[in-house]
């Protein structure tokens, strides 16, 4: 049986103008003419766009040093005629902007940050430093006929009946990336959502057992799955390799979260109820 879950209908509501950042890898020169399509189908909508100083990669997989991606994104934050910031990268070195950052100012401007895979990372930073509110999605995907059903998902339970608590977490790689740092979300009481682009069995026990052991299953009040793309490829199931360290935490599993273009989003940082 599959559970309809339906978030907000109005997802650029209150976005007249928005900053976009490369906070991760860099995008290819080759992008140019997507991002700029992008933002036509952005004005579309209603919102303008501002394309931050360090879109494309210049220096190896980097758009711009930590301090310079941190400063750019700092300075839509600061500006009051921005209304949120849409990350159109993914890949690896996010982490590497953290320290750089004034968790003080973005707490202070309750802007939401939107970004997918590897903005994991800055999307639970930002909740655990500040309690902000994010949205794991890549505005790259994005298409104005989405628009009313973008938040909406289908899922499954795979044990319970139901989930209920804030939302934490997205890539699982990614998210590991903060253990042992200020900025790991605190997980008591929350769903927990975990999927992946890569990795097949061996990485996702390796990953399982570092939460295991974290004692993150122990605090979490159950388990949203989205997609995990190249176990799906190779055939491997996630169910019942989560199930096998999660004793008896409610989960339930969806298609529609993840790395796929057609992905739906999910707000980091705000409270869902599912249940049968």
């Amino acid at each position: 049986m599959y559970v309809q879950y339906s978030g907000t209908r109005a997802p650029l509501a209150g976005i007249r103008r928005a900053g976009l950042v490369c906070c991760s890898n860099g995008l290819a020169r080759e992008s140019a003419a997507k991002v700029d399509a992008l933002r036509r189908r952005l004005a579309d909508c209603g919102v303008e766009t501002v394309c931050g100083a360090h879109l494309y990669a210049a220096d190896g997989v980097r758009s711009g040093s930590a301090a310079q991606r941190a400063a750019e994104l700092m300075r839509f934050y600061r500006d009051r005629e921005i209304d949120a910031i849409f990350d159109l990268s993914g890949g690896d070195i996010a982490n590497e902007i953290l320290p750089h950052l004034d968790f003080g100012v973005i707490a202070g401007t309750r802007k939401r940050f939107w970004g997918y895979s590897d903005l994991t990372v800055l999307l639970n930073a930002i909740y655990a430093e500040t309690e902000n509110a994010g949205v794991l999605y890549q505005m790259r995907f994005f298409t104005p006929e989405r628009a009313e059903r973008l938040f909406s998902f289908r899922c499954r339970f795979v044990q319970g009946r139901a989930l209920s608590g804030v939302v934490a977490g997205g890539n699982i790689r990614c998210l590991l990336k903060l253990a042992g740092t200020r900025y790991f979300p605190d997980l008591r009481g929350k769903v927990l959502l975990l999927e992946a682009r890569s990795g097949l069995q061996p990485q996702m026990i390796t990953f399982l057992s570092q939460l295991q052991q974290m004692g993150v299953f122990a605090q979490v009040s159950g388990i949203l799955l989205g997609t995990f793309t190249q176990m799906a490829r190779a055939g491997e199931r996630i169910e019942p390799l989560v199930q096998s360290f999660a004793g008896s935490l409610p989960i339930a599993k969806t298609e529609d979260i993840g790395h796929a273009p057609d992905a739906s989003a999910i707000v980091i940082g705000e409270h869902i109820d599912l249940s049968i």
